[in-house]
């Protein structure tokens, strides 16, 4: 990761103190009616940036500018919750690649994704030309665990194990890798929702995460960082597949204090 700087353009600061006042590190102060770092130690969340009406916050090591917000950008709460409420598992895909475009809109939405403490602890493993090969080192491990899987699970015993039973022939895999679980889901969350809109669909296999992180054959493939896991793995494509309702769900569980 880039070393970060917080730089104030003096000229442009009106001394309004929305920085300071927004600041969750208490790390700037007002001085002569103008803002002051006190530290360079913070977390770098760019609240500061993000609130100054003149610009005159900025965050240097960044390769990319922030983006000006020109307009509010509401959702529609009852198009979000039929968003979730008719979201489905798809495990048939269609033989059709995703665009390059559409792939990096999908890592655009991890890459903004909040994160505990400003740590951007997340990356992405795409699999493309090695996911068959690495596919298939998890259909093997899978192969020698079912028979004492299916002693505890009627379930396991039924499944048959093929060729495809971690990705099921979709045409892209990306692996959620980060130091911090909530993090990687996160992220992991929005890229569903930006996927599904993009016409995706989407599976996150359990199973070869699971293997991911238990094989070192496996790590070693993908290549992870010391001090990161497998969080997730989203298994994208085009749905062969359409269903038609919603299905049922227990009564909420809540408790109001």
């Amino acid at each position: 990761m880039n070393k970060h700087e917080i730089l104030i353009d003096k000229s442009k600061c009106i001394g309004c103190s929305l920085c300071a006042n927004d600041c969750v590190a208490h790390n700037i102060t007002m001085e002569n009616k103008k803002a002051n770092v006190i530290a360079n130690d913070c977390i770098m969340c760019g609240h500061c940036v993000a609130i100054c009406p003149k610009g005159a916050m900025s965050i240097s090591g960044y390769e990319t500018e922030p983006v000006e917000k020109e307009q509010s950008t509401s959702l529609n709460p009852d198009d979000v919750l039929n968003v979730i409420r008719f979201r489905r598992t798809i495990r048939q895909f269609q033989k059709k690649p995703i665009p390059q475009g559409v792939l990096d809109q999908i890592l655009e939405t991890g890459k903004l994704t909040h994160t505990a403490k400003n740590m951007q602890d997340v990356s992405y493993i795409v699999l493309d030309k090695e996911k068959e090969q690495i596919e298939a080192y998890a259909v093997s491990l899978f192969r020698k665990i079912k028979p004492i899987a299916g002693i505890f699970s009627s379930m396991v015993k039924r499944v048959n194990i093929g060729d495809h039973f971690m990705f099921f022939e979709a045409p892209t895999v990306i692996v959620i890798t980060a130091k911090n679980t909530i993090n990687g889901a996160l992220a992991a969350q929005n890229m569903e929702f930006v996927a599904e809109a993009n016409g995706l669909g989407v599976l996150f296999s359990g199973y070869f995460t699971m293997a991911a992180n238990i094989s070192p054959k496996i790590k070693k493939k993908l290549g992870i960082m010391k001090g990161k896991k497998v969080i997730t793995t989203l298994v994208l494509g085009y749905p062969k597949v359409k269903y038609q309702r919603s299905v049922q769900r227990e009564e909420v569980d809540v408790t109001y204090l």
